[in-house]
């Protein structure tokens, strides 16, 4: 199946006041130390997911419960299981309200699993179903450790470099930095600062790849360093919960210097579709359907988020995912591209990522995957065409 082509769409959302109404939804209750649950009614059709799928599909975050991967955390239905010490948590796969008949397990990842690369931890864990891939990530591994994205929970990559609009008023873009000598803070590895010096866009004069995730040199020096983060994140975290700081920072997507990023995408193995395929039929879909459910009545999703990241010891408050979720509507990081689907894919937009990373990472001494196409990256074969975030975009 040939996927969708042209830019994502980037217009305001219609229905913002609605959306802030439905974010102060509390969920209803779950039971986390229930050990026995109760007899489980299963859906009928395609959310009968028993014989079909697994009896439990894995899923392999990429980092800590956060609102940029509510996606399959909001498909745990009651009488989960939470796992503490492996930080990870197990329970039924619920769709739309509707007991699918199997279970679902996700995992968290970053420092849980050792800060190894979800495509890494795909292979070196053959249990795991679908793992949070990021596309550059997917074509760096793509020679050795290939993975196949069937859907992109999110439209555009939320990451975003941050300053202090006090000490830079004249900064609106990624470009504006790069017309100064600010130092630029980052994690070292980063393929996007790689295309940010080549593309002139940065100085390589001025970054520096130490960045620990910590607020503590922007604050130390005053906001004069400029740093990563994600626009779901620190912007709220640096004003409200950084108290040596309690100032508002601005930031500008890299997405928007022509980085054209996929983060976030659910993906398998390639070598497991064929298995896989009558599952992915009924599951993909189910996906779409839990992001939009996500997006228009977060209140349960966020509520089980934090309370996950309160037993896996991880700061992160509610006030934060609803900043985070607010911030996915607003700025149409999550929802529709320039059709009326969720989660499909832009061909145009994998090639031209294709050629901005191989020759980077040719510069690093790795080869890229010879002849590598935007198929072998992603599908939109599971795809269900008709479940997009039509309310929500005032279509």
């Amino acid at each position: 199946m040939s996927l969708r082509l042209g830019r994502p769409a980037r217009s305001a959302v219609a229905l913002a006041v609605a959306f802030l109404a439905v974010l102060t939804v509390s969920a209803c209750g779950r039971d986390a130390d229930t050990d026995a649950a109760p007899p489980r009614q299963v859906g009928a059709g395609d959310r009968n997911l028993q014989g079909v799928c697994p009896r439990k599909v894995v899923v392999q975050s990429n980092w800590y419960p956060t609102v940029d991967t509510a996606t399959a955390w909001s498909l745990v239905g009651d009488g989960y299981r939470i796992d503490s010490e492996k930080k990870r948590i197990s329970g039924p796969l619920v769709a739309h309200g509707v007991d699918t008949g199997i279970d679902i397990e996700v995992r968290a990842g970053g420092p849980a699993i050792g800060f190894q690369q979800v495509s890494a931890q795909m292979y070196a864990d053959p249990s795991i179903t679908l793992g949070y891939v990021i596309t550059d990530e997917a074509i760096a591994f793509a020679a050795q450790q290939p993975t196949l994205s069937v859907i992109a929970t999110l439209e555009i990559d939320p990451q975003v470099l941050i300053w202090d609009p006090a000490s830079y008023p004249q900064f609106n873009t990624v470009g504006d930095i790069g017309q100064t000598d600010a130092k630029v803070l980052f994690y070292s590895g980063a393929v996007y600062m790689d295309y940010l010096v080549g593309a002139g866009i940065l100085r390589a004069s001025q970054i520096d790849g130490s960045y620990d995730g910590s607020p503590a040199t922007f604050v130390a020096d005053g906001g004069k360093t400029v740093v990563q983060g994600y626009a779901t994140n620190e912007p709220h975290t640096y004003q409200h919960e950084v108290s040596a700081w309690g100032k508002p920072v601005s930031s500008a997507l890299i997405y928007d210097t022509g980085y054209p990023n996929y983060a976030n995408t659910l993906a398998i193995r390639p070598a497991d579709k064929g298995a896989l395929a009558p599952c992915l039929a009924r599951l993909v879909p189910i996906l779409q359907q839990a992001q939009v459910d996500f997006l228009t009545a977060p209140g349960p999703a966020i509520r089980l988020i934090v309370e996950l990241d309160r037993a896996f010891d991880f700061n992160y408050s509610r006030a934060n995912a609803e900043y985070g979720t607010r911030t996915l509507v607003a700025q149409g990081l999550a929802g529709n591209g320039d059709d009326k689907t969720l989660g499909n894919f832009d061909e145009a937009r994998l090639q031209r990522l294709i050629e901005i990373v191989n020759p980077i990472l040719k510069t690093r001494g790795k080869a890229p995957k010879d002849g590598l196409r935007p198929a072998d990256l992603a599908t939109d074969e599971f795809i269900d065409s008709a479940i997009g975030l039509g309310l929500l975009q005032g279509q």
